[in-house]
Parts: C-alpha cells; structure tokens; sequence
C-alpha cells in the first residue's frame, strides 16, 4: 500500500500536468487539504514539500502555495538534446517494432532522441505515460491513441501539451474529440478492398471479425459494409464478430462458437488485421475447416507474422516504417519551424495476394 504522502503527491501533480491546477495558481490550504484527503497536517506537508523539490510547486511567507512551472526547466536543462516522446499502445509484437523502427532511424539523422513508453491499449497507463511525458518535459510528442473509438478520460493530458506549444500528432489513429493532426492508414479503403477481393472471387456470404474499442475497428466494419452495400449484399449483424481489447484472450474460444455456428453459411471472412486472419485460420484447422476450401480469409495489414506463417496469407499493405519516419519527420519540421505542415495524412492500402482465397468463379 502506498504512503499516505504519496497519493496525496500523486494526485496533486495529476492535478498540475493535466491543467486543473495551472502555473501561478495557489493551491488549497494545507487544512483544506488535510479535510479534503483525510490524512494529517504532516503528511500534506511532506507531499507539498516533494512537490516543491520536483519544481511543481513554490511556497511564499504569509501567503500561500503556488504552482509552478520549474519542472519543465528543470527537465530540458537535463537533455542534452531534444527528446521526443513515443506512446503506442504496444511496442514488442504485430507491427508496431517496425514503426518504432522508423521512428527512431529519422530521429537518429537529426539527433534527437527518442523517450519509449506503451499503454497496453489501457486508459490508465496511458494517462501515467502522459503525465511521465509532461513531467520530463518532451520537446515533441508521437502518440498511438488508446482505445481511440471510445471516450478517452485524457483529453486534458493532450489539451495541456498543446497549451505548452508541445508539437504533438497521432499515428494509426485519433481521438475524434481533438483537433490533433495524425497519419493514418485509410482503414475504410482497406477492409472496402478486403471485402470486394472476395465479391470480385464469387463471395457473397462474407463474414467479419473486427475489434471495436479501436477507430481502425470503426473505420474497417465501415469499409466491410460499403462494399456489401455497393454489391447489393445484405449485412447481416450475425455474420459480425466482434471483441475488444479486455475480450481478446477469449477470442479463440469466441471464435470456435462463431465458426461452428456459420460453417454452413459463410465462405469468406474479413479479418481486422492479419493477427485475427491467422488465428481464424488456426481455429478452422481445430475444426475440421479447410481455408480457403471452405472458407476463405483475408487478413489486412501485412505484417510479419503474415509474411512468416505457415500459409501465405491474403492481406493488405500498411505503411508502418514510412509512417514512422514521417511522424519523426513532421515532428522534426515542427520545431524547426516549417509552416503548414498537413493536419491529416491517409495512406492508400494495396492489396497483397496470398493462399487464403478461392475462387469461386473458376469452374
């Protein structure tokens, strides 16, 4: 359990980087404090007094404390160079290595330096990655949003980089709250190519796996539905499987109940990356389901895990290296100054052919 101090500590620079204190604002009493939290007039002092060290706050004779803004002075006068701070949701797995990879490889050119931290696609280690990003006082900021497609409880975390003049842009997707410039794939274009390779292969009962607390999740249901719609297909909501990020690790399980339930129905499925296209794949070898004999699957994103799997998968491209470089570059160009840098950049998806489609046209 953590001292009485610390989450008074805690709480209170929560408070000073997400805005709700802001710079020269006195802060309440040390009685009210003590009321406010239910802890001793010692403890609200030896928080206020860690606060002051850590150039959060100032306290002046005979009138009261005050926040302050020492901490970002503090912390640029420790970097030897311009730091650029890096949240994704995930750093080891998928495709996120190799935007890392771009990200810091452009960085590199130019000196900077790269500060790493992921969120596990969860709010609240986001919120402490926010709060760690303000506090060492980052000269930029690439962030991959978590959990982009639901209300995000961290806004005021973002809103206090742009009151600072902090230069900030979002990759793979946005908070559609903000008014943040970002690189994203065009996730409607792509699960809209998905879909039509199959109607254009013969597919007319075309399932869908998706992940829905993403705006990629969002967006590729979108594209899924489009093309159905164009096809004068019929969407069916029981041909729609989806989960989110807390659901995941049932998502085999899921799965199963899905594919057993549709055998007879569905020959195709869209899947919302190549993640889930394997795992589908995995499942029908569990239950008998020859791919793409009997069902066909498409995956979206082309990532490594595709290009090294059993079966070549059919999938779709994703910038990942170049849209890292080009949010080290944005950045870059940022703060040297370089006007009317573009607010939204969408990359055009490909389609990549692969082993996991039959062709029911072919006689």
């Amino acid at each position: 359990m953590k001292p009485k101090y610390q989450t008074l500590f805690e709480d209170i620079k929560s408070k000073i980087l997400s805005g709700d204190y802001t710079a020269g604002e006195k802060i309440p009493t040390e009685s009210a404090l003590q009321e406010l939290y239910g802890v001793s007039r010692h403890t609200v002092r030896k928080a206020i007094l860690e606060l002051s060290n850590d150039g959060f706050l100032r306290s002046e004779k005979g009138s009261g404390t005050y926040v302050s803004n020492q901490y970002l002075s503090k912390s640029r006068d420790n970097a030897n160079n311009k730091i650029i701070g890096v949240i994704t949701t995930y750093i080891s797995d998928y495709i996120f290595p190799s935007i890392i990879r771009g990200i810091e490889e452009r960085l590199k050119e130019d000196n900077y330096s790269l500060l790493l931290v992921s969120t596990n696609n969860d709010v609240e280690q986001e919120k402490k990655a926010l709060e760690m990003m303000l506090s060492f006082g980052v000269d930029g900021l690439i962030v991959e949003p978590t959990k982009s497609n639901l209300y995000n409880p961290n806004i005021a975390y973002y809103l206090s980089f742009k009151a600072q003049d902090v230069p900030l842009i979002m990759i793979n997707a946005h908070y559609e709250e903000l008014d943040v410039p970002f690189l994203r794939l065009d996730d409607v274009q792509s699960s809209y190519l998905a879909t039509k390779e199959l109607i254009s292969k013969g597919h007319s009962n075309i399932g869908l796996i998706s992940k829905m607390d993403d705006l990629q999740g969002k967006y590729r249901m979108k594209g899924y539905i489009k093309a159905l719609g164009e096809a004068k297909l019929k969407f069916q909501p029981e041909h729609v499987l989806s989960f989110k990020t807390e659901t995941k690790l049932d998502l085999y399980n899921n799965l199963k109940q899905f594919l057993t339930h549709n055998k007879d129905m569905l020959t195709a499925i869209v899947c919302y990356n190549d993640e889930v296209g394997l795992e589908v794949i995995n499942v029908c070898n569990q239950l008998g389901i020859t791919v793409p004999g009997q069902l066909s699957v498409i995956g979206q994103d082309n990532s490594y895990i595709a290009k090294n799997a059993n079966i070549k998968l059919s999938t779709l491209t994703h910038p990942q290296e170049k849209m890292g470089r080009d949010a080290a570059e944005w950045i870059i160009k940022k703060l040297q100054g370089t006007k009317d840098l573009p607010n939204e950049t969408y990359y055009q998806p490909v389609i990549i052919e692969g082993e996991t489609i039959k062709n029911l046209e072919t006689k």
